[in-house]
């Protein structure tokens, strides 16, 4: 198996599915290079509906250039309303060209604002704000240039080759060519420049309240400005003193860190001499921020279990005995293979081959944990595998019994993504909208919500993650 590049190892990302050599290339070299489209679940009320009813005023807005927040900001300011009447289902690229969903508390139509860079549409009224995961999954129109794009139908190939030789292995619905690639969490999940939630995460989980703190404080990065690294020393060298200079330490660090000046900030005024006062310095910050730091524990423990899978030889798109299965969301959109991690059973001796059918027909998919006080762990050989990742990594179900935000329950995630791809290579095609070059491919697919564009595009370019 080919291995991964070296900064994706350090979150868990260890293989590529295929071994053919990459296109290398670029990728959102203008905003139109990368679309993303959400796959919608949400029916509204006519725009006409009682408002006492339906409060809420659904749009559907197109951006280019626009971070989802930065817009959210710009679309409250100008309507003269609190940013907190502002929701969305999913936070998307900015540098791209998205169709997104968003929620407006006890707005008219005719009150929305013209935007520079978007294009907003009423569509109807609902009766509660829109929730992070109110959509089914994201569509997405890709395109590579300056690529090697010789290398384009081997990859292509490779990752089709799961389905090969099954019973049904088109699935049973109508689609571009499937193929599986691995599950993994991207490695924006764990911080793209610096990728330390997941250490914080699992010193969290340890009850190491203190090293949790200064892993996400100091900790200095050799890719960091030398400003910021020389404040994350100082904290480091403040934290080993008997008498901490915290309010220097909040002096010294950059104001842009608004998170890391916020848990600094608690530690001055609380202390810093229990591990309940470092508990308290990590509650400083947002309680998505607290949660994001549990989840991308769970998230590097997962992306291990998928990598040592692989390494074993284990396959990910049909099960072995021993794995835990999930069925396929009956009600997830046309062509859009959505497992329902609710939904599960064991495939034991007498149940593996009739799994495997269901997984061959993107009925059923094989999982992973995202361990919590709830999980149950596989049999056989997968739940070796989870154990051993688990034992290396000084974790157990309950030691997810937290306090607040940091506990988590858990739940299991497929160790792979099925969808059906369409790949366009080389000179446009009569009707593309924009002219695609000859050293340039394009690829269109959609993804169920809380899996990775990067996982399919890594397979293709074979770059640092950073490119992706």
């Amino acid at each position: 198996m080919r291995e991964a590049h070296p900064r994706e190892r350090r979150v868990g990302i260890e293989y590529y599915l295929s071994d053919a050599a990459g296109t290398g290339g670029r990728l959102r070299a203008t905003p139109e290079d990368f679309r993303v489209r959400e796959l919608e679940t949400v029916g509204p009320e006519p725009l006409s509906a009682d408002v006492g009813d339906y409060p809420h005023l659904l749009v559907r807005a197109t951006l280019r250039e626009w971070d989802t927040n930065d817009f959210a900001r710009r679309l409250s300011g100008a309507l003269g309303i609190s940013r907190e009447r502002v929701s969305w289902a999913g936070t998307k690229d900015k540098h791209a060209v998205t169709t997104q969903l968003f929620s407006l508390a006890e707005i008219d139509p005719d009150d929305l604002p013209d935007v520079d860079g978007a294009e907003i549409e009423a569509l109807g009224r609902v009766g509660r704000a829109l929730h992070f995961g109110d959509l089914a999954g994201n569509a997405f129109e890709i395109r590579v240039r300056d690529a090697d794009i010789g290398s384009v139908e081997a990859i292509t190939a490779e990752l089709h080759a799961p389905f090969e030789g099954g019973s049904d292995s088109g699935g049973d619905r109508a689609s571009p060519l499937d193929v599986a690639v691995p599950n993994y969490f991207g490695h924006q999940r764990f911080g793209s420049r610096r990728p330390v939630t997941h250490e914080v995460g699992l010193r969290i989980a340890r009850g190491e309240w203190r090293e949790a703190v200064l892993t996400y404080v100091g900790n200095p990065f050799d890719a960091e400005p030398e400003a910021t690294q020389e404040a994350r020393t100082f904290v480091d060298e403040q934290a080993e003193t008997a008498d901490p200079d915290w309010a220097e330490a909040i002096e010294r660090m950059p104001g842009a860190l608004r998170f890391e000046r916020s848990m600094i900030h608690r530690l001055r005024e609380d202390g810093a001499e229990s591990p309940d006062d470092w508990r308290r310095a990590l509650e400083a910050v947002p309680t998505n921020l607290q949660r994001l730091f549990v989840n991308a524990a769970q998230s590097f423990a997962f992306n291990r279990i998928v990598s040592e899978r692989l390494s074993r030889g284990l396959p990910l798109a049909r099960p072995v005995e021993g794995d835990v299965v999930c069925f396929a969301d009956t009600d997830a959109p046309e062509g859009l293979y959505r497992p329902d991690p609710n939904r599960t059973q064991v495939a034991t001796e007498r149940r593996v081959d009739v799994m495997t059918r269901h997984c061959e027909r993107g009925r059923a998919f094989v999982t992973a944990p995202l361990v919590g006080t709830e999980t149950d762990l596989a049999d056989g050989e997968p739940g070796e595998i989870e154990r051993a990742v688990l034992d290396d990594l000084g974790l157990e179900p309950g030691d997810f019994d937290l306090p607040g935000e940091f506990h988590s329950t858990g739940t299991r995630r497929a160790v792979f993504v099925r969808t059906g791809v369409e790949v366009a290579v080389g000179d446009s095609d009569a009707g593309d909208e924009i002219e695609r070059p000859a050293d340039a491919y394009d690829l269109s697919f959609s993804l169920p919500s809380g899996s990775y564009a990067t996982v399919l595009l890594r397979e293709y370019l074979k770059v640092d993650s950073q490119d992706l």
